[in-house]
């Protein structure tokens, strides 16, 4: 369950630094190591590839010191994605680490009183 977490905050951090700029994959080894991730090529690749495949990345291909290496680039939809993430993310962190979200769950809400034709309380 925890990997399935860090790979959602992978994900965002990716698309956060492709939008920035174009990235490729021993640079964002490097960046996620900073924070506390330690992936191998093998894990980082096929959530790139997942990414572009969904289609919030578009890969480009430079030669680099006689290597070839992939440039990764967040789409219009990649963008758009990261947008509707950011305020969802801000409220998670102001309500889990600066605690300033509700200290109690909101009450469940009766669903058959909200069936059409029943009048409500």
């Amino acid at each position: 369950m925890l990997r399935a977490f860090f790979l959602g905050f992978i994900q965002i951090h990716l698309l956060y630094h492709a939008v920035q700029e174009p990235i490729f994959g021993a640079a964002m080894i490097a960046e996620l190591k900073r924070h506390g991730y330690d992936l191998s090529p093998g894990t980082l690749y096929p959530v790139l590839h997942t990414m572009e495949e969904a289609g919030y990345l578009s890969v480009s291909t430079q030669v680099v010191e006689g290597k070839v290496r992939k440039y990764y680039r967040a789409t219009e939809q990649g963008r758009l994605l990261l947008e509707e993430t950011l305020p969802k993310l801000r409220e998670l962190v102001s309500e889990v680490l600066e605690g300033q979200g509700p200290s109690f769950l909101p009450e469940p809400v009766d669903e058959d009183s909200l069936a059409p034709g029943k009048d409500g309380p």
